[in-house]
């Protein structure tokens, strides 16, 4: 079969050692070690990812002492003792023909302040603005010691087999980033001021590691090409540190842009631009004669295949695709793009990781040894019939396919994907659309019968379903409040997205959730420029503040442009009364009116239906409700409950 993808599938040479292809992992966590150490689930993970065609691993997070911890499931090798288990996982790779490279890294001012930690060592009395107290500078003495500390780390992962080490300086991002970043690093001794001085700790990182494992081992570092912020580190510099990094020895330079602190800087959001990085690699690849790897949002294969083809890197880092499936090389390399389960982008894989949750993925709902790839059959095979054909009703079906049983999945409307065919419609949430694809591609490619056009009634229950175990999925509607239905013109959110009502140019949005401030969003003007006939856009939310159930980049980045919009976001806002032109709402204990407004849209959330419960019980068929039918919740928690349940039958 012909490669599609030759540049992303050629060989390449780094430091003395060559990696099959230019797809590389970059590190995330994963919170599956074990106060440190590698445990089996972790290794399995990654060999998972391994036998999917990943040419080489940059790990987690891997700490170099043992005082400070960055997070709760954290990876280690600050002594002998875990180089057992790195051995374990090193072999778990190199059995599939991958390199791997766990990231040595030094928390400093971000170590997780777990009780008994002492106080945050940083460059300077500069620590991030969540931090509770000043970080103290850390000591010259001190940074002999730690330089010590990063040298013995690599060289523990030398006597575990593994290919090398990358050395984490990006992000304005723990001790060696926030060293090299004038954002972090105020000192005026040898180790601050200027560019020279600011990366002089990083540099005496790379020459002991070097001295100490020798040529026969990759050094690479991973860099902000540019911090995207004022006062940060800039093209020119990085250029400039580029080569003095080459210079010392390093192997290859891991470019990523921005800085923990702006959030969706250096991890981007969903809905932005794919390759988000890919002009920072581009321009200091023009300087070095080293691999230079990108990274941000390479979630398809033509992307990868383009950017190393075009001369924007020569790696392609593709972290979030490949923790949403593990066979994405592979399925790349053979051609199978359209199975490729797709990331989008949403970073619910990081979500809970601070508060030692484990990683965890919105489309693709197990990462367990027994997951949507390698399900076993079912001993006793049934009939199951799935009444809703959204995403968890998808899921469902194909997983109680996968498992054996003889399905039929009957969808009332004339297309598949429920209500996140409406979730799709919002600005940056295009990405949506390639989901729904994926799971109808794959209930075709597996033969699943789905009839369209089909509402199930009793009279079916009773007699063709009689014998059929039954999921039902038949999502939820939009909670409209009938007190206030009295206004001239009202509309859900969800009847705008659909297209089925259109409103006028004074808008008023009932709900500040995710959904109201989308709709704000797709509603608005692009631009803000008081343009006579843009429209004037008001959000009522009762809580402190919008969207308060959701956070990282996504939020800020929508809550942004809302801003820049001109959206009037009206918090502590709870609506009393309307007539029929005239909304009443009370914030801070004050009375307010708009008189102005000339449609009402309610994004007050969603309820299920208990017509199809009550259906059900009649009808006497075992049954199981799944995604919104039970419970309004978010596309993960659908999918999740749709492999959940049809894997139990």
């Amino acid at each position: 079969m012909e490669n599609s993808y030759p540049h992303l599938f050629s060989p390449i040479k780094i430091g003395n050692k060559v990696a099959k292809n230019r797809i590389f992992m970059p590190p995330l966590s994963t919170n599956l070690g074990d106060h440190g150490y590698v445990t089996d689930e972790l290794v399995e993970h990654y060999k998972a990812r391994a036998k999917g065609g990943v040419g080489l691993f940059v790990t987690e997070v891997v700490t170099v002492e043992p005082t400070y911890v960055y997070l709760p499931g954290d990876m280690s090798i600050y002594d002998d003792s875990f180089i057992e288990g790195w051995k374990k996982l090193v072999d778990g790779v190199h059995e599939y023909g991958a390199l791997i490279l766990p990231q040595l890294f030094h928390p400093a001012y971000m170590a997780f302040p777990i009780p008994g930690t002492p106080r945050l060592i940083a460059p300077s009395f500069v620590g991030p603005y969540y931090a509770k107290e000043a970080p103290r500078p850390v000591t010259k003495e001190e940074l002999k010691v730690i330089i010590h500390q990063f040298g013995q780390a690599a060289l523990r992962v030398k006597k575990a087999g593994g290919d090398g080490v990358e050395i984490h300086a990006a992000h304005a991002h723990g001790l060696l980033g926030g060293f090299l970043s004038p954002l972090y690093n105020k000192r005026t001794d040898e180790y601050g001021g200027d560019i020279h001085g600011r990366l002089r700790l990083t540099l005496e990182v790379i020459e002991e590691v070097r001295k100490v494992c020798g040529e026969d081992f990759i050094i690479d570092v991973r860099i902000s090409g540019d911090e995207y912020t004022d006062g940060g580190l800039n093209m020119n510099d990085m250029i400039y540190v580029s080569k003095e990094l080459e210079k010392a020895g390093v192997d290859m330079l891991h470019v990523s842009g921005g800085t923990t602190i702006a959030r969706g800087s250096s991890i981007p959001a969903p809905g932005t631009k794919m390759g988000s990085h890919s002009a920072l690699s581009e321009e200091i690849k023009k300087y070095v004669h080293i691999p230079v790897a990108t990274v941000g949002r390479i979630v398809e294969p033509w992307l990868a295949e383009e950017l190393i083809a075009n001369g924007k890197a020569d790696v392609c880092m593709i972290g979030r695709a490949n923790l949403c499936d593990p066979e994405f090389a592979n399925k790349a390399r053979e051609g199978r793009e359209d199975e490729i389960r797709p990331c989008i982008g949403c970073l619910r894989c990081l979500n809970g990781i601070m508060f030692g949750n484990r990683v965890s993925c919105t489309i693709n709902p197990s990462f367990e040894l027994e997951n949507e790839d390698t399900l076993q059959e079912a001993p006793v095979k049934k009939k199951v019939l799935v009444i809703g054909g959204g995403v968890a009703g998808m899921e469902a079906a194909y997983v109680a396919h996968k498992k054996g049983h003889h399905v039929v999945l009957c969808e009332k409307e004339d297309e598949l994907g429920g209500l996140t065919r409406l979730a799709a419609v919002p600005i940056g949430k295009q990405d949506l659309t390639r989901v729904i694809q994926f799971m109808q591609r794959r209930l075709e490619r597996y033969g699943v019968e789905v009839r369209l056009n089909c509402l199930v009634t009793s009279e079916m229950l009773a007699n063709e379903f009689k014998d059929y175990e039954v999921i039902a999925s038949t999502g939820a509607k939009p909670v409209v409040i009938n007190a206030f239905t009295s206004f001239k013109q009202t509309m859900t959110a969800d009847d705008i997205l659909a297209g089925r009502a259109f409103p006028g140019r004074n808008i008023v949005i009932l709900g500040g959730g995710s959904v109201g401030c989308e709709t704000a969003d797709y509603l608005a003007p692009i631009v803000n420029d008081r343009f006579p006939r843009n429209r004037v856009i008001t959000v009522l939310e009762m809580m402190d503040e919008v969207m308060m159930k959701e956070s990282g980049p996504g939020r800020s980045l929508l809550v942004q442009r809302m801003m820049a919009k001109g959206i009037n976001m009206l918090c502590k806002a709870k609506v009393d009364r309307v007539e029929e032109d005239k909304i009443y709402y009370t914030q801070n204990n004050e009375q307010h009116v708009i008189e102005d407004a000339d449609t009402l849209v309610f994004a007050t959330g969603y309820r299920s239906d208990p017509a199809m419960e009550e259906m059900l019980k009649e009808a006497g068929n075992p049954y199981h409700l799944i995604g919104d039918a039970k419970q309004a919740r978010s596309i993960k928690d659908a999918i999740f409950e749709g492999y959940d349940v049809a894997k139990q039958i």
